[in-house]
């Protein structure tokens, strides 16, 4: 299938139908608790939305339920959140404060999974443009169907928002270097101004995929680049907000998670260890990462086959890309390595050179004669690549029931304004689903965490409760205990 001059009811009727089956996979479990994977990060950043519900939307000042000073080293009273600008935050918890039919959670996925489907449309139509029909289709499914993609753009995190807000850019600065009309250039020009922005802002990682706007006004103006002054306009005003915020939030060290670990050490059992540019970076990222547990295996090949396709074919803009995902990979190797959702990043360029592979096989007429077998051929290897991905991605979605039990029962025996200390190792989920604020660990010994004004110390270790018990009897009084959990008042 190859492309037509410009987008036609056939794509819109192909892309309708990819974006309904990608919002129907998207809705699964959608209602659980924040208790699935990556809980830790997901309550943090409900959190902030949830506090702009219960007070103001202050949204120069966002604040979690985390006091402590696991994250920055200072311990944190305010609760403050300085790490990427609150905007994905706020919409859902605006949308909830207007609607609250449905759960802030459910907001805060519903957010991310419409912002999925604009990523999934800008693929299709990019590789439209620049390829064919066949790659659109695609990339499109790959990024709409298989596992990893979809769990990771339902969750309760900001990195698809601000995806899918750089991917605006890319699409509206696309049709702008091609539009003549005055006016809609000047539009689009200012829309992709305002979307890089409001990517930066989100997510500053997103930044890496500005090469492609770069790209963009390279192909436009090609030597004249240097003299013309829309790209140097256009990324110093998609920066000056993101360094405006970096420069707000150093007022707030208290809120601000160190970070510099995230380049080159992973954290083990036995302490930090350096993996930049060791073997076991390479191991985890382009094979248990991307070739097992985002492609499945089998459509690892058609990844592969579309990096190594002919350039000259593909075209700059789709081959910047990756170009973009593999700086952002080898620049941030050891959050890479250590949390598999920062590869949420590159997943778009992942899904454009699966599309680019196919595409390439049906191209292929020596080899392949006939598209029937071929398509039969490709679904197969698709439905296995499926399979093998959500043997993994499946237990994502579970969560402990023990968990949200031991929540309910601290939301029942303190009060609203309580502050609660646990041995969660620095894992706030038991707090928000508790629905109270405190410290995720414990960092130093009860009595002057007392005299920080905790109010009570929660466990789920039967050693430590019966310890702690043994050590302060007679000073903190055990209110709660079953085989689950103890808690104490402090």
């Amino acid at each position: 299938m190859s492309a037509k001059k410009g987008f036609t009811r056939l794509d819109c009727i192909v892309l309708c139908i990819i974006l309904v089956i990608a919002g129907g996979l998207r809705v699964y479990k959608i209602n659980n608790p924040i208790a699935d994977w990556h809980s830790w990060r997901q309550a943090d950043t409900a959190a902030v939305g949830r506090n702009f519900v219960e007070g103001s939307f202050d949204l120069l000042r966002p604040r979690y339920d985390d006091f402590s000073n696991v994250q920055t080293g200072q311990y944190n009273p305010e609760g403050y959140r300085m790490v990427e600008f609150p905007l994905y935050n706020a919409t859902f918890a605006a949308l909830y404060k207007a609607f609250p039919a449905m759960s802030l959670e459910v907001y805060g996925r519903l957010v991310s999974v419409i912002f999925s489907l604009i990523i999934i449309s800008v693929i299709y139509i990019l590789l439209l443009y620049e390829t064919s029909r066949t790659a659109a289709l695609y990339g499109a499914m790959t990024y709409a169907i298989l596992p990893f993609y979809i769990y990771f753009s339902r969750v309760v995190l900001p990195e698809t928002t601000a995806i899918g807000f750089i991917f605006l850019a890319i699409a509206t600065l696309y049709f702008w270097s091609s539009s003549l009309k005055r006016i809609t250039q000047s539009l689009l020009y200012v829309m992709a101004v305002l979307f890089a922005a409001l990517a930066l802002l989100v997510k500053p990682t997103t930044g890496f995929y500005l090469l492609v706007l770069g790209i963009i006004f390279l192909k436009k103006y090609r030597t004249r680049i240097f003299v013309k002054p829309w790209g140097y306009i256009l990324l110093a005003l998609a920066i000056i907000p993101f360094f405006a915020w970096r420069l707000w939030i150093q007022e707030f060290p208290a809120g601000v998670p160190s970070y510099e670990w995230l380049i080159t050490s992973v954290n083990t059992a036995s302490g930090p260890q350096n993996i930049f540019m060791k073997p076991a970076f390479f191991r985890w990222i382009f094979y248990e990462r991307i070739l097992i547990l985002i492609s499945g295996g089998w459509a690892g090949l058609f990844l592969l086959l579309g990096v190594i396709r002919n350039t000259k074919k593909s075209g700059l803009i789709l081959t910047s890309f990756g170009i973009s995902a593999l700086l952002y990979l080898f620049t941030f190797q050891g959050g890479n390595v250590q949390h598999d959702y920062y590869q949420t990043i590159i997943l778009p360029a992942l899904a454009i050179f699966t599309g680019l592979g196919i595409h390439s096989l049906y191209e292929a007429k020596a080899v392949f004669l006939h598209h029937i077998p071929l398509t039969v051929m490709i679904a197969v290897i698709f439905g296995f690549s499926w399979v093998i991905s959500y043997s993994t991605v499946k237990g994502y979605y579970g969560y402990s029931e023990q968990l949200i039990n031991t929540a309910r029962v601290i939301d029942t025996i303190t009060s609203k304004d309580a502050l609660i200390v646990t041995d969660s190792t620095g894992d706030t989920t038991l707090l928000y689903n508790a629905h109270r604020r405190g410290m995720p660990a414990v960092s130093e010994s009860l009595p002057n965490l007392k005299q920080r004004g905790i109010d009570y110390f929660v466990t789920g270790n039967g050693v430590i409760g019966e310890k702690v018990q043994e050590e302060y009897k007679g000073l903190f009084k055990l209110i709660f205990k079953n085989n689950d959990v103890y808690i104490f008042k402090l």
